[in-house]
């Protein structure tokens, strides 16, 4: 019996047959648009990544900009050291990374601290150089040099690190360099790479984009092993690609500034201060709003918090209880005590509600209800003049009966509080100014009329930064321009192109009469002049005049501190407070000195801030003698 015939068998391997031959036809269709993908769509593509595995890119940082004072003392400038750089694709060979981390006897921390860097950077980019140590030691430096040959896509790298030639000195204004987070880099990729400083408040912060300059990168041919080849090698095995074609882009330095702060006087104001845990100085230009000073104690080493801070280093300026990083000048606030009775007087002179001459009678308080007001002691009958310069409570606890909460806040915001100076550095506080409106929904009860009179002596809710009070009273001393301050005198390129060049500028007006401001100026003058005078020294007699206030503010609390603290004592004196201006028949400088839990400010802060203002206006008159300083420019 015949199963299968011959014609059936033909039949099957024809059909078959069409099959094969469509799959072939399929197949070949397929290999040929896949060569023509790669020969054509995406020959750039490819040479681009074969061109990568012979090439090695390297980042070349950038030169920060240098900063000085107004004498051009050097701040902040850059000194040498070695950076430690790999290139992942190269370092990838067996047991190249475990010989790095043995020749640079790194522990576990730097050991993954490596490994987390070369993890961080994209595939894309792996034969790229990242930043895999900073500033290495020099026996590590001789480590890698000695065995360079075991370690392809290893580099050490000569770079700038910043340097602060003083220290802790000024260092909340001038600020820090620190590792830029991984938002940063991913908000401004094209700007920070992984590894890169960025300014850290203070001025390296507030000019950062003109301070880092832009880097630039060089890309080297390699071998295998990842060595630099040079032009000979690959001009004779790579005719077609020669080295001077590679991609260059050199580096562009950052912009110089010069502040207009006087590190000399900066010097003076740290030895004044020196018996004191906590302080805070602001020296002005009255003038110009050229800011000379800004002083707050305890600060922190410059050159150890950027970027080489231990966390043992960290933790002692975190559990110190005068709080080093809190900057006292800007972003601290306090009650301004006495310093703002000037604001009171401002309030009432300026609507006429109050004959400046008109005595008013001290009995040593000032009854309210069933509430006493107390007074510093009985000042008998004083009129405007007297009580700001003897510091009658009593005088300006009536003077806000008659004004009222929010006339007084009007005033207050006219020169300048409740409101940022727009200098510019850091989170500056705008301090806070209370209005009738306020009390009355932050107590949920009828307003009471002692809530003025505390405002009026600058105590209550009334807070305010060191800044803020020297420039209400540089608007007093220069006859009613409030200034808005600034540190920056001047910037330049590299190449020495002027960028910025400062200018004063006026914020607004005080809305008083020239007569009204003779009448306060006078006032002031008593404070330091009379014999009654809060802040008279009779062993002043040599020394420049000057116009001024002294405070003595009290402190509510011991701000979250324990009764069992030993330092609980301390934390319950009232602040001392100075804020004057010199010389008083051509104001050329304001100082304002805030000495915390000083106690009283006639005894402790008119001293310091008065041998300041010596000191300062004594140096502009010698530098305008010899002819290197003119009026209204430099100290």
């Amino acid at each position: 019996m015949v199963l299968f015939s011959p014609r059936r068998d033909l039949g099957e391997f024809r059909k078959r047959y069409k099959w094969m031959g469509l799959f072939a036809a399929l197949l070949f269709a397929v290999i040929l648009t896949r060569l023509i993908q790669l020969q054509v769509w995406d020959a750039e593509h490819f040479r681009t990544l074969a061109h990568q595995n012979i090439t090695q890119t390297q980042t070349l940082p950038a030169s920060r900009g240098l900063i000085v004072d107004t004498e051009r003392r050097l701040i902040a400038g850059n000194e040498p050291a070695y950076d430690l750089l790999v290139t992942p694709s190269l370092l990838g060979a067996p047991g190249v990374q475990e010989r790095l981390v043995a020749l640079l006897n790194l522990d576990k921390a730097g050991a993954d601290l490596l490994q987390s860097r070369i993890d961080a950077l994209p595939v894309y980019r792996r034969n790229h150089q990242v930043l895999a140590l900073r500033n290495i030691k020099r026996d590590q430096l001789a480590a890698v040099e000695a065995h360079r040959s075991e370690l392809p896509g290893v580099e050490v790298r000569a770079v700038a690190v910043r340097h602060y030639p003083f220290g802790s000195l000024g260092g909340h204004a001038i600020g820090y360099l620190n590792e830029v987070s991984k938002a940063e880099i991913a908000s401004q990729p094209d700007t920070y790479r992984l590894g890169d400083l960025g300014g850290r408040f203070g001025v390296e912060r507030m000019l950062e984009a003109e301070l880092r300059g832009a880097r630039g990168f060089r890309s080297q041919l390699v071998d295998a092993r990842g060595r630099i080849l040079d032009e000979l090698v690959v001009a004779r095995s790579r005719g077609a690609l020669p080295a001077t074609q590679l991609n260059h882009r050199p580096p562009a330095p950052g912009a110089d500034v010069q502040l207009t702060l006087d590190m000399e006087l900066m010097r003076v104001i740290r030895k004044l201060v020196s018996p004191y845990p906590a302080a805070s100085i602001a020296v002005v230009e009255a003038q110009t709003g050229m800011v000379r000073a800004l002083y707050s104690k305890p600060s922190y080493d410059l050159n150890e918090i950027t970027g080489f801070m231990s966390q043992d280093s960290y933790d002692a300026l975190i559990k110190n209880p005068h709080r080093p990083l809190i900057d006292r000048t800007l972003y601290e606030t306090y009650f301004p005590g006495s310093t703002f009775k000037p604001v009171t007087a401002l309030a009432a002179l300026a609507d006429g509600l109050v004959d400046p001459k008109a005595p008013i009678h001290c009995g040593g308080y000032h009854e309210l209800g069933n509430r006493r007001f107390r007074c510093t002691h009985v000042h008998g009958d004083v009129d405007m003049q007297q009580a700001l310069g003897q510091s009658c409570n009593v005088y300006f606890y009536k003077l806000a009966e008659i004004i009222g909460v929010d006339r007084l806040a009007h005033y207050a915001r006219a020169m300048g509080f409740g409101e940022p100076t727009g200098i510019g550095l850091d989170n500056e506080a705008s301090g806070f100014i209370a209005t009738r409106e306020w009390y009355e929904k932050r107590y949920k009860r009828p307003y009471r009329s002692g809530f003025t009179l505390n405002a009026a002596i600058g105590q209550g809710n009334t807070r305010a930064s060191v800044l803020q009070i020297a420039m209400a009273y540089a608007a007093l001393s220069n006859g009613g321009n409030l200034l808005r301050p600034s540190l920056v005198e001047r910037i330049t390129s590299h190449d020495g192109e002027p960028i910025f060049t400062f200018t004063p500028t006026v914020r607004q007006r005080l809305p008083i009469s020239h007569a009204h401001l003779e009448t306060m100026l006078e006032g002031l003058r008593l404070t330091v002049a009379d014999r009654s005078g809060t802040a008279f020294d009779p062993k002043r007699k040599d020394a420049v005049s000057a116009g001024g206030k002294t405070g003595t503010a009290q402190v509510t609390g011991l701000g979250g501190r324990s009764e069992d603290d030993p330092l609980a004592w301390f934390f319950r004196r009232s602040h001392a407070w100075f804020a004057g201006f010199a010389p008083f028949n051509n104001p050329e400088f304001v100082v304002v000195v805030l000495v915390e839990h000083g106690g009283s400010g006639g005894r402790t802060a008119a001293p310091i801030g008065l041998e300041i203002l010596n000191y300062a206006t004594k140096k502009r008159a010698a530098a305008r003698l010899a002819g290197g300083a003119p009026d209204g420019s430099h100290s």
